[in-house]
């Protein structure tokens, strides 16, 4: 049951992408928002908690649409595919939620999950089971058996971690519609994948095969969205009625001319990509990687930004779950990229993670704004956002976190987890232990 209280004082940036200007007041009751202003002050009974948000700042709570809970902070696509069982990955991603939480994020979007367990932590959520932010979720992503990041790892066909393998038409019709009987908010695709002879990914859907997810998925009222790493992909995927487009990298004019006719979303996630790039080295990535990826978000963001101009719904994702991207740490970073890299305002790359935050949940009338009758989900900054966008990634900078109409306690112990058996796994030596290492080649 959640509380009833009160927020006085501070500047509200409400998510709508308007100045922000003083907040008089806003009061929670039910887990809703029932008041702004002075009918907040006049409404608030003498019993409700009262938070005095005086040189602060007032706001939604973040929305992360590009999130996956059941990773673990996953260091290998070996790991990923070969080392998490499926019980222990939901108990595990019910311990990495509350990270997520507790870092601002009320609400996110999980494209695919491993073992499909997306929609049973979903439920577990919905019902108070677990604590965490509210979820949408996929089941497993949808792959060809030519593959998708993780290249030859992917079977020939049936299922392993988070990909269901499609070979047909048929296959993708069936597998979409079992996927959302198993209750999929989303269908995921990806769209490309990385093969031997090929460098960087390429398209490896067909048209049809495109369109049989997207008509199936949307005959049945669910949306699709589409990993997609090369321009190729993007146009293909929009052409074929994707509503939302992971990445869109390297897209040209060809393609941004599709997705402006078909109105397709766009969620960049260049969290993952510049993590790598600006500190990568200090965690031992491989080598000549950063480079790689620096590239990646300088020619996709110049492309990015034509799109917001063009009226293109920019969605905020962190891709957390990976060792470069760990739970409770970057999910705040994407609007920082956005800001330096496609040059928009902190209030509109707010609104990113916030009001358009909303549209992914599929939950506009309910999420990302401070509005009379919208859910309570609500954060108070230490600071201002508009003048340092980067302190949304700081967890020490949020005074208040409130989920569901509830207060989250951000001062007991940061959960976390000793080691699993065969979870995660290790190297026997770095490199090949030659004679001429151990005694040097004059020996």
């Amino acid at each position: 049951m959640s509380s009833t209280i009160l927020i006085t004082g501070g500047t509200l940036i409400d998510g709508t992408g308007v100045t922000p200007v003083n907040n008089d007041g806003i009061l929670l009751a039910n887990g809703a928002i029932v008041a702004l202003g002075d009918q907040a002050m006049k409404q608030a009974s003498p019993e409700a908690t009262v938070i005095d948000a005086t040189n602060k700042t007032v706001m939604p709570g973040l929305i992360d649409s590009h999130l996956h809970c059941t990773f673990d902070d996953v260091q290998s696509n070996d790991q990923l595919f070969f080392h998490r069982d499926p019980t222990l990955v939901a108990l595990v991603a019910a311990q990495n939620l509350q990270k997520v939480l507790r870092s601002g994020v009320t609400s996110f979007v999980d494209p695919d999950t491993l073992h499909g367990v997306g929609p049973s932590l979903r439920d577990a959520l919905d019902a108070g089971v677990i604590e965490g932010p509210r979820m949408k979720t996929g089941v497993q992503a949808l792959l060809t058996a030519a593959g998708g990041t993780a290249g030859p790892l992917i079977p020939d066909e049936g299922t392993v971690g988070y990909a269901q393998v499609v070979n047909s038409v048929d296959d993708v019709i069936l597998w979409t519609r079992r996927h959302i009987k198993q209750g999929a908010d989303w269908i995921k695709i990806h769209a490309t994948g990385s093969t031997p002879t090929h460098r960087g990914e390429l398209l490896v859907w067909s048209a049809n095969e495109l369109k049989a997810a997207c008509d199936t998925a949307h005959a049945l009222d669910v949306r699709v969205m589409s990993h997609c790493r090369n321009s190729e992909s993007v146009r293909a995927a929009a052409e074929a009625g994707v509503d939302l487009i992971l990445h869109a990298s390297f897209m040209d004019e060809i393609a941004l001319d599709a997705v402006v006719r078909s109105g397709a979303a766009l969620c960049p996630t260049f969290t993952f990509l510049a993590n790598l790039a600006d500190f990568g080295a200090s965690v031992g990535a491989s080598p000549g990687m950063e480079d790689v990826f620096r590239n990646e978000i300088s020619a996709t963001a110049k492309m990015m930004r034509e799109a917001y101009d063009a009226g293109v719904t920019l969605i905020c994702g962190s891709e957390s779950g990976f060792a470069l991207t760990p739970y409770g740490h970057w999910h705040g970073r994407e609007m920082e990229l956005f800001v330096n890299e496609l040059g928009i305002s902190p209030l509109q790359a707010i609104t990113t993670a916030t009001k358009n935050g909303a549209w992914a949940m599929g939950m506009e009338d309910e999420l990302g704004t401070i509005e009379v009758g919208k859910l309570a989900d609500v954060l108070v900054v230490d600071g201002d956002p508009i003048q340092d966008i980067k302190i949304l990634n700081n967890r020490a900078k949020l005074s208040e976190v409130i989920s569901r109409g509830n207060r989250v306690d951000l001062d007991r112990p940061w959960p976390d987890h000793g080691r699993i058996p065969n979870w995660q796994i290790g190297s026997w030596a770095a490199t090949s232990l030659t004679w001429e290492r151990a005694y040097g080649a004059s020996s």
